[in-house]
């Protein structure tokens, strides 16, 4: 092999696989040598952190090969869709920097052009009008193993069907009375294949298109058109739209002659992950049960929750791309994504002392009207991220749980007799305690070595007793925290997330509009409420350094040996609240074992 030669086999090598169908396609001069990609989700609901894999790959793939990317909200089903879904949609792609190069759509701008696609597949013989309900539907359908057999209504003349579907848009019938279904082949091996669903009659007004329609697309019908209307080279999918490419095809194929491209549908497994669910039905009830507080909970994995959470764009698109592309599905640890927010906050996030559960500390050889003003570094790496001061004190609090009157077995922290050093500040040796009636410890009495000041020449002596953080009673603010765990106690609630089958895909398309319903949702969509993590968020009141008081809602900060959080909307002048973005250690994992 030549050097050449060696060096294209190793690009190629390192290729995923829809690079490498990507480039196959542009060397053989398809789709004019253009890349175009798009994002195409329905507006029922927030996104998620496995759309923003979706999103980047779609976008990553256009940005290499200098495409173009699109943003389309695919609102064929108004049953569940509204502006709000729209507007939060946007917002996550401009946070996340997934820029729509190509431009925004709907698939409801398309609702005449798929009008006329169906009424030249009817007129083709391709399309016909059937009487059949959903449950006869599902009857003649047959089954993964026998075939499916003809509705009487298959061989209905093409004048026939064209007449009712016409009076079908003209609201004469009442829902579920006909639908208009492709004529493919009831026996084949894809059940998909069985002459699906294309049009079904809904009265229900649309968000954009008011009651212009009483007939409404089926998402396997426009969703091809949408993609070949805007000239998608690639639909980059997740893999249960596996089996549903051949009607892709099928689709592109029939309608040619109307339409400017002939895109590609290449799938990729989809994300799943442990301790969370990402079911939009599941995820709705978690929502509409008052189980959360709403779509941008940061407990939620939806992509406005990680956000408030304190979790970074950043941190997002290394997550997507250390897990990867793979044709198989597998389930990733939250514990990854964790990993990724701590490489990037830590970097990022300012450092400030904050105690969550205080003890308070008296230094017992300390002025009491004496304060000392001590200059602390934002970030031990980042000198050009400044610093800022704090007071020390008399009175300050530290850690409960820093001091112990009875030290356990290596505990090297705060108990009678032993020194330890305040961060920043002095080496201290605690001298004892007060306790009240119940036993509680309510102040810990320290001594001050005055000439162990940080920075000066007797901060080097050594002592056993580790580095405490701390806050000064004199300049503390309070402020409330909201720790944040996963939302499930367990993995075993992934045991329902597993992927939809032939039949339950048709059953969806074929029923649409009450998937959508919470009425019709099954009990395998509630019982993982069973399954909730009961501690997923536990709020405490604590004490913070003043810095933090003045930082704008969503700075991050690393909370001393304690881990990074987000400054909550929910702040006010009095009372700043923080979120727990991911603690310095995967704590929940440690004590899951």
């Amino acid at each position: 092999m030549t050097e050449m030669n060696a060096t294209e086999a190793t690009e190629k090598k390192s290729l995923n696989f829809i690079e490498q169908a990507v480039e196959n396609d542009l060397r053989e001069g398809k789709n004019g040598g253009k890349v175009q990609t798009r994002f195409p989700p329905e507006p029922n609901g927030y996104l998620h952190i496995g759309s923003a894999k979706a999103i980047w790959i779609n976008a990553g793939t256009a940005q290499k090969y200098g495409g173009l990317f699109n943003l389309r909200f695919d609102d064929t089903n108004p049953v569940r869709e509204d502006d709000e879904y729209v507007k939060s949609i946007e917002e996550d792609l401009r946070w996340l920097g997934a820029e729509p190069t190509g431009g925004i759509y709907y698939g409801s701008d398309y609702f005449d052009k798929c009008y006329e696609f169906a009424i030249k597949l009817i007129k083709e013989g391709k399309a016909y009008v059937d009487d059949l309900s959903a449950d006869e539907m599902r009857e003649y359908r047959g089954t993964l193993t026998k075939p499916g057999k003809n509705s009487p209504w298959r061989d209905r003349p093409a004048e026939e069907s064209l007449d009712l579907f016409r009076r079908m848009r003209a609201g004469e019938f009442a829902e579920g009375q006909y639908t208009l279904r492709a004529k493919i082949d009831m026996a084949s091996p894809n059940i998909v294949m069985r002459d699906p669903t294309m049009y079904r009659i809904l009265y229900k007004e649309h968000w954009r298109t008011g009651k212009k329609w009483c007939i409404y697309p089926m998402y396997d019908f426009a969703h091809p058109i949408g993609d070949a209307l805007e000239g998608i080279s690639h639909s980059l999918c997740s893999l249960e739209y596996e089996i549903h490419r051949p009607l892709y095809d099928w689709v592109v194929e029939h309608s040619q002659s109307m339409l400017p491209a002939r895109p590609r549908q290449i799938e990729f497994a989809r994300l799943n992950m442990t301790r969370t669910v990402m079911s939009k039905r599941k995820l709705r009830a978690l929502v509409m049960g008052g189980y959360v507080k709403g779509w941008d909970d940061p407990r939620m994995p939806t992509l406005s929750g990680l956000r408030r959470r304190g979790c970074t764009a950043a941190a997002i698109r290394d997550f997507v791309s250390r897990i990867g592309l793979s044709k198989a599905d597998s389930t990733v640890d939250t514990a990854l994504l964790d990993a990724c927010i701590r490489d990037d906050l830590g970097e990022k996030a300012a450092r400030v002392m904050a105690v969550l559960h205080p003890l308070k500390v008296v230094l017992t050889n300390w002025d009491a009207d004496k304060t000392l003003t001590l200059t602390v570094e934002n970030h031990p790496k980042h000198p050009e991220m400044g610093s800022h001061t704090v007071t020390f004190g008399r009175e300050l609090y530290i850690e409960q749980e820093d001091f112990m009157e009875v030290p356990a077995k290596k505990f090297q922290r705060m108990y009678p007799g032993f020194e330890v050093r305040l961060n920043g500040a002095y080496i201290v040796k605690c001298e004892g305690c007060k306790k009240d009636e119940n036993g509680n410890v309510t102040e810990v009495y320290c001594t001050v070595d005055m000439d162990s000041l940080s920075g000066s020449e007797g901060a080097d002596r050594k002592i056993k007793g580790k580095t405490l953080h701390w806050v000064s009673a004199a300049d503390a603010v309070p402020f409330e925290a909201r720790l944040y765990d996963p939302l499930l106690a367990d993995d075993s609630a992934l045991e329902d997330e597993a992927e939809p089958t032939a039949e339950d895909a048709v059953d969806a398309e074929e029923t649409e509009e009450a998937e959508e319903a919470d009425a019709n949702l099954s009990r395998a969509d509630y019982d993982f409420l069973k399954k909730l993590n009961q501690h997923s968020l536990t709020v405490v009141r604590g004490v913070i350094d003043p810095y933090a008081k003045e930082c704008a809602p969503g700075t991050a900060l690393q909370f001393l040996r304690t881990g990074y959080f987000c400054k909550d909307p929910d702040s006010t002048a009095e009372l700043p609240v923080f979120n727990r973005t991911v603690g310095l250690r995967d704590a929940f994992a440690k004590a899951a074992k």
